[in-house]
């Protein structure tokens, strides 16, 4: 974040600098951001820490809103969605309604709607079933905290047991509504019978711990304060300091309809949301996403937003009712080319992702991918773009991009290249280590050998860690385990004889330990007491496509921003030491544990692990030729 802000409002100066040293930022700091009329430095503030966290990167997915009915036994001031049985306007829809609404392209179908007075526990959970058999590929985001609540109460099951559940049945996340605004005073002039703060991060801290991460909002512009909405901000970032649960914070501009509720003006203003993204990026330091939700901005706002620290558009939103039924102005739908244009207008890489933000489909060129982990800052701090746009993404997420021919450039897992040399043209750039590592960690509680046909978990993100585990495993203690691959943020563990873990999330676990496992291994100290080698994680690639005149840019780029990075470790990586609880120091001592320049005993160590991938799978081809002969 070395951007020079010019600021006419000189009370934002010392915010900045805490923003630059990665220091959290207060009550008084979120109010005096709230206050400013120096909008431009608010919004350059925001749209820094953005790309830091995003890079140029706008994400969205292919959508479909359902709300099965509008029949609801509570009574808001604030909703003109919701009615009572037998009045016109009020509907209910069956499965087969629901069915009806989805298709095999969308990814993400999100469901919310009114509190039934009447429907049965099955129902809910047979509706999940069925769009799940029908729809496999589908993610399903559903249920507020208001609903879990509420089937909490009405059928007299546990919150936990309630989640477990629909879990079971095929819920992936949940959505964040019902938040409102975390303020006594507010709820009980405008809903009073609906749950309170408690009530709502409480189910969502359960959520979390069962596997289930969670979206979070605010509802703003109607009687709150500015103050609250800055406490109401404080309060879900502790939570994300517990859980690690919340994928994504939205805004939700207030829309007026005839709710008989009286704001200032009837909607909220294009500033005053712009102010509301732009803090949120501010104060959320731990939140990974802040979605700029066209439905209540309108397009126009949200695309400016883009440049004002939201990295996220959602998506097409067919069949959304609530916002329009409130008086919503925007379209009932976005075309998936609507989108893209957007998105490229505001000079970002429109990224169609699926529900847990993984990138399935760029739609623009000169992408290079750029590992979103400490080990890579001196590479990309002082990355000068260009002509190229910055993509952070996990290091098996990139593979399956390249492999996708969707990537140009970047710094590839080490099993990615090799499965992919046909394609791509190695660099003498790396990320390598003399011996432990620090952030590839096994959490465990039985030993190497212990292992055989234990079931070890594997965060998603990892595509090179997983298979040096593979070739620890059966080559060094020959033992064999079942891997199961798990999203790379919240997660039950309960299942698991063994985590695997890497990037930041391992060196967060590496101190605060992970559930009750007691064991922790570093998988290149296993490495390198077996093999007397350094272990290569990752090595620069480009696409032999590539026009040569840009693979030349490319590599003089990285020469010159790794040169810059490496004379300059503590400083760029102290804000990022921070965000995973590592002092400055220990961040220093950490990064000078790689070497970032591919020499001679990287490219034995290259080698020697090749050789072992291979003779595994190639076990494994002939263990499952002599299994189909003996089937036969």
């Amino acid at each position: 974040m070395a951007q020079i802000i010019h600021f006419r409002d000189t009370h934002l100066l010392p915010i900045w600098e805490k923003v630059q040293r990665g220091e959290r930022l207060t009550l008084e700091d979120g109010l005096t951001l709230f206050r400013t009329n120096d909008v431009i430095s608010l919004g350059k503030m925001a749209h820094a820490v953005q790309r830091e966290r995003s890079g140029d990167a706008v994400y969205f997915v292919l959508n479909q809103k359902i709300e099965p009915t509008n029949i609801c036994v509570l009574a808001c001031k604030f909703c003109d969605f919701a009615t009572k049985a037998g009045r016109p306007k009020a509907y209910e829809m069956t499965i087969q309604d629901i069915l009806g609404k989805l298709t095999p392209e969308i990814h993400e179908v999100h469901i919310t709607g009114g509190l039934h007075p009447d429907w049965h526990w099955e129902y809910y959970l047979d509706m999940l079933r069925t769009i799940k058999r029908h729809f496999p590929n589908v993610d399903i985001k559903a249920f507020t905290a208001v609903e879990i609540d509420f089937f909490h109460k009405k059928f007299k099951l546990s919150i936990e047991e309630v989640l477990r559940q629909l879990k079971e049945a095929g819920l992936r996340t949940m959505p964040g509504g019902g938040a409102e605004v975390f303020s006594e005073r507010v709820r009980k002039r405008l809903f009073s019978s609906k749950i309170g703060a408690k009530t709502w991060l409480d189910i969502h801290k359960i959520a979390h711990r069962l596997g289930i991460p969670t979206n979070s909002t605010i509802l703003y512009g109607h009687i709150e304060t500015q103050q609250e909405r800055v406490e109401h901000l404080i309060r879900l970032r502790e939570v994300q300091d517990e859980t690690r649960g919340f994928l994504t914070f939205i805004p939700l501009a207030f829309q007026p309809g005839e709710t008989g509720i009286k704001p200032t003006n009837r909607f909220t203003s294009a500033i005053d949301d712009l102010k509301m993204i732009a803090v949120s990026r501010l104060m959320l330091d731990n939140f990974p996403h802040i979605k700029a939700y066209w439905v209540m901005l309108t397009e126009e706002v949200a695309s400016v937003a883009l440049n004002f620290g939201a990295d996220d558009l959602d998506g097409t939103v067919g069949g959304e009712k609530i916002a329009h039924d409130a008086g919503a102005i925007t379209p009932m739908q976005l075309t998936k080319d609507k989108i893209i244009k957007i998105i490229r207008d505001a000079g970002k890489i429109p990224v169609e992702r699926d529900v847990y933000y993984n990138p399935l489909n760029l739609y623009t060129s000169d992408v290079i991918g750029k590992i979103p982990y400490l080990n890579s800052l001196p590479f990309y701090h002082h990355f000068e773009k260009r002509q190229f746009k910055m993509l952070p993404v996990t290091p098996r997420r990139m593979g399956v991009l390249a492999r996708n021919n969707q990537l140009d450039a970047g710094l590839f897992s080490l099993a990615d290249y090799l499965s992919q040399k046909d394609t791509l043209m190695m660099l003498p750039y790396c990320i390598a280590t003399r011996d432990q590592v620090k952030s590839v960690m096994l959490f465990s509680n039985h030993g190497w050998r212990e292992l055989a046909g234990k079931t070890i978990g594997i965060v998603d993100d990892t595509a090179t860690s997983v298979r040096l585990l593979q070739v620890l495993l059966e080559k060094r203690y020959g033992v064999k385990a079942e891997f199961r691959r798990m999203h790379s943020g919240v997660n039950s563990y309960d299942e698991c004889d063994a985590v695997l873990m890497i990037g930041d999330e391992a060196m967060r676990h590496q101190k605060t330990g992970l559930q009750s496992f007691e064991l922790v291994y570093d998988l290149a100290s296993e490495w390198y007491q077996w093999q007397n080698l350094p272990f290569v994680f990752a090595v620069w690639a480009v696409r032999k496509s590539l026009t040569k005149e840009k693979r030349e840019e490319l590599s003089l780029l990285i020469q010159a921003s790794l040169k810059k990075g490496e004379l300059d470790l503590e400083r760029i990586s102290v804000a990022h030491a921070k965000r995973i609880g590592w002092s400055s120091g220990e961040a220093m001592e950490y990064l000078e544990g790689f070497n970032y320049h591919l020499g001679e005993r990287e490219r034995e160590a290259i080698g020697v692990f090749e050789g072992l991938l291979t003779s595994i799978e190639g076990e494994a081809e002939g263990t499952m030729d002599g299994s189909q002969h003996q089937q036969n």
